[in-house]
């Protein structure tokens, strides 16, 4: 019976062993895509660590992480930064301008009386601030 021999500590090894797969996937995904993200790296380098990581992987992810694991933080700091600041800048231009529909009519006054605009533009420009027709 084969049922019979599987102990309870062998389940536990099974488990360890199951969870080093997936820190081992992990692993290579994030090496993968530090290699690919990396603004310092050339064509060819990339495809030398990708090469060595590929051929060897368990010593390669290991020379990878010895050699650039400080510019691995480096680049994810540098990617979320790129994300906030494009967000920020999303944000921004969706909004649009923060003045009251007060300070716009009293530009458009200001620009009336100073003669920039005529009464017919003045109104229109007026029905625009205030949303009516």
């Amino acid at each position: 019976m084969v049922l019979a021999e599987f102990g309870t500590g062998q389940v536990f090894w099974s488990m360890i062993w199951f969870t080093m797969f997936f820190i081992w996937i992990w692993l290579l995904i994030v090496v993968f895509s530090d290699i690919f993200r990396s603004p310092d790296l050339s064509g060819w380098a990339k495809a030398a660590w990708s090469i060595f990581v590929i051929v060897l992987p368990y010593l390669g992810v290991f020379v990878y992480l010895i050699a650039r694991g400080h510019k691995m933080s480096e680049h994810a700091v540098a990617q979320a930064q790129a994300m906030q600041d494009a967000q920020t800048s999303y944000i921004k231009s969706v909004a649009g301008s923060a003045t009251s529909p007060a300070d716009e009519l009293a530009k458009l006054a200001e620009l009336r009386d100073k003669g920039a605009i005529d009464e017919a533009e003045f109104a229109s420009m007026k029905a625009k601030v205030l949303g009516t027709p």
